[in-house]
């Protein structure tokens, strides 16, 4: 006959045995549902991105971007006369649309709601040409107008596309688009790249 303290050990071992079996099935669960929190995190960023993509890339948002990225002038006072508001409402609505939504990019991976590798890959250097081109603007527009915020968030998403640029082995200083293409400005920028 089985003694008491013999079933008082089986009864203590199974039920150690189940809390075991219990917390390795919770581990294996919880690990699951990191991996398609995980998979649900990637593929809604992809989707944001796609969201993002889809007035840039096309063909009108192509054409908007080099007509943004051609404009020129020498100093401050230039800019004003050429695209100022006042004088070129249909500029001023061209580069507030564009600056507007380089600033939403970088609202977006300031608060952690895109990835910024993803984001690089996807518009990085038109980010540092962009803001390379239209910094001296926006930070005397900054001064001029009292508004010390004024595109904060592409200037944050710079510094994080710049970050990852320069970390690939380029130069974000260096990194001008000239504003009409020439085979010299090709010829200079490949001769002074790193492993040229």
């Amino acid at each position: 006959m089985v003694e008491l303290a013999t079933l008082q050990a089986v009864s203590y071992i199974m039920g150690s045995l189940g809390v075991f079996v219990a917390a390795v099935y919770y581990v294996m669960t919880l690990r699951t549902t990191q991996r398609n929190l995980k998979a649900n995190l990637e593929t809604r960023q992809f989707q944001l991105l796609m969201q993002i993509a889809q007035a840039p890339t096309s063909i009108e948002g192509q054409r908007r971007f080099i007509e943004w990225i051609s404009m020129d002038w020498d100093d401050y006072d230039d800019f004003e006369k050429k695209y100022g508001s006042d004088v070129n409402p249909e500029n001023y609505a061209l580069r507030a649309s564009t600056s507007n939504w380089f600033n939403t990019m970088g609202l977006l991976v300031e608060n952690g709601m895109i990835d910024t590798e993803l984001l690089y890959d996807f518009t990085g250097i038109n980010v540092i040409w962009g803001w390379n081109k239209f910094k001296d603007v926006y930070v005397k527009q900054r001064e001029l107008y009292d508004n010390p915020e004024g595109w904060k968030q592409w200037e944050y998403l710079y510094d994080e596309m710049k970050r990852i640029h320069e970390r690939r082995g380029h130069s974000a200083e260096s990194s001008r688009l000239p504003t009409r293409y020439s085979p010299e400005a090709k010829e200079k920028s490949v001769s002074s790249e790193p492993n040229a």
